[in-house]
């Protein structure tokens, strides 16, 4: 695809977010709230530049037809799931941009391996597919609630590893992001849940007993972003409380990744000159 006009300033260091193969992560070690040098307006101004270039993106990765974009969220309660996938994927063409959100699994769901409903959910080539929470639950919410023994969960690591290095082998590019927050910040954005009576319906009562599982989940998530940070499916550890720096951020990482592919648009079979519309 050829270049285009750059829609970055000042090109955002992605890699500074991306957690390093094989390295322990601990969360203290990442911030939940950017406090950079740019401020609102230029962020803002700068995200409607990418999402343009994501949209011809989109559409190249339609035309090209040989790879496939998934796209992993993963966060605490109140982290900003919803609204990243409003801001960031909303105004891509719904066509070719499926979103999957997986809530507790379903009797039948239950009735196969674990992995059974999301590789159903995995993109078709030419297409991107978002996940709002994902495989990963199997490592994080069935370990904290001990919904398995220690040693189930374990070894489910290395399964998804496996199974995210099959999706990249057959053309699927993997990307995920982890909404950071902290608990200050969780505990504001529960309130206002029951503070606009428009959003009571998203509260739950159950959010409080997760709450207190605050420390246990942490852990849960550093093991799962130091275990299974790969070259081939990268973590992304997103500060989320400036929610237009959180924008921006990925939708830089969502470009650079399709930039990445080699997309090429078909060569027509046929010579455009000699064709004649009356």
């Amino acid at each position: 695809m050829p270049p285009e006009e750059h829609t970055e300033a000042k090109p955002i260091k992605t890699d500074d977010y991306r957690v390093t193969p094989g390295k322990a992560v601990d969360l203290k070690d990442f911030a939940t709230r950017y406090e950079g040098d740019m401020d609102r307006d230029e962020a803002e101004a700068r995200f409607e530049g990418l999402v343009r270039r994501l949209q011809r993106l989109q559409e190249l990765l339609y035309a090209d037809g040989s790879r496939a974009v998934l796209v992993v969220l993963q966060a605490m309660d109140a982290g900003g799931k919803d609204s990243t996938i409003r801001k960031v994927f909303g105004p891509l063409n719904p066509q070719g941009c499926r979103v999957t959100g997986f809530k507790r699994p379903s009797t039948l769901e239950l009735s196969h391996d674990y992995l059974w409903r999301i590789h159903a959910a995995a993109p078709r080539k030419g297409s991107i597919a978002v996940f709002n929470r994902s495989h990963y639950e199997d490592v994080l919410v069935v370990r904290v609630k001990g919904i398995v023994e220690k040693d189930v969960w374990k070894r489910r690591y290395d399964h998804i590893n496996d199974f995210e290095r099959l999706l990249a082998d057959e053309g699927t590019a993997v990307v995920k992001f982890f909404l950071h927050i902290s608990k200050d910040y969780q505990k504001q954005r529960l309130q206002r849940r029951l503070d606009i009576p428009e959003k009571n319906w998203k509260f739950e009562v159950g959010d409080l007993a997760e709450r207190a599982r605050w420390a246990d989940y942490q852990r849960a998530f550093e093991d799962a972003l130091g275990r299974c940070s790969t070259d081939h499916a990268p973590w992304y550890v997103v500060p989320a409380e400036r929610r237009w720096f959180r924008n921006l951020l990925i939708a830089s990482v969502m470009v650079r990744t399709l930039e990445s592919l080699g997309l090429r648009y078909p060569r027509a079979d046929f010579d455009p000159s000699d064709i004649r519309i009356d």
